[in-house]
């Protein structure tokens, strides 16, 4: 970058004497003014270096998949397993997702060996249960999005993440009555801190089904 520097009048520079590596402290000074030839004028260029361009290219469409429906489900997965397919966890929840036996069956999975080594089919599970989610709630949905409850200004992602730890009928219990009713599973998470957590998101995309299965 360069800049235009010019100075009206006389510049007065004050030089500190001292010797180097001593503190500067209780040093005598003197006033020294700045000879006529030594003086920046109008027009003199100074070089400064110039500021790197970003080469960085961003995604255009980097924001929606956040705030979409694929964010939506990758921040499950993550609070769920931390994203891994294999998982199973001490109460026998399976994969990335972490999904209940019995809840496959509904979905129309019943080898859970199979569906711990098909990433494929974690991934339509989730979106058929999604899907059956949003037809059990939908309408409390329709009653309760853009209400407040517990300082959390109600969203159908949050009503759909909280059914996924609790099931629909526990999330019902809890918007009816204007959170009094949690639920808490046995690792501490509730139904309020999925409401909260998976708030804001654009689910949209992904329609209410009744009784969906693979």
């Amino acid at each position: 970058m360069k800049r235009w520097i010019s100075f009206l009048g006389h510049l007065v520079i004050i030089v500190v004497l001292t010797s180097f590596g001593k503190n500067i402290t209780n040093q005598n000074v003197e006033v020294v003014m700045l000879p006529e030839s030594a003086r920046v004028v109008e027009n003199t260029h100074l070089a400064f270096p110039k500021a790197q361009e970003s080469t960085e290219t961003y995604d255009t469409n980097t924001i929606f998949l956040k705030n979409g429906f694929q964010g939506f489900k990758e921040a499950i997965a993550f609070k769920e397993s931390q994203g891994q397919y294999g998982v199973v966890n001490t109460l026998g929840y399976l994969g990335k997702y972490q999904f209940g036996a019995n809840t496959l069956k509904l979905l129309g999975v019943h080898d859970t060996k199979k569906f711990l080594n098909d990433p494929v089919l974690q991934e339509n599970v989730f979106e058929l249960n999604v899907s059956r989610n949003k037809w059990i709630l939908r309408r409390d949905i329709k009653r309760f999005v853009g209400k407040r409850i517990n300082g959390t200004i109600i969203s159908e992602s949050g009503i759909v993440a909280a059914a996924h730890l609790a099931g629909a009928g526990n999330v019902k219990k809890y918007l009816r009555s204007y959170g009094k009713t949690d639920f808490s599973d046995a690792y501490g998470s509730t139904i309020a801190y999925y409401v909260k957590k998976f708030n804001g998101y654009d689910i949209s995309m992904i329609k209410s089904v009744h009784n969906p299965k693979i």
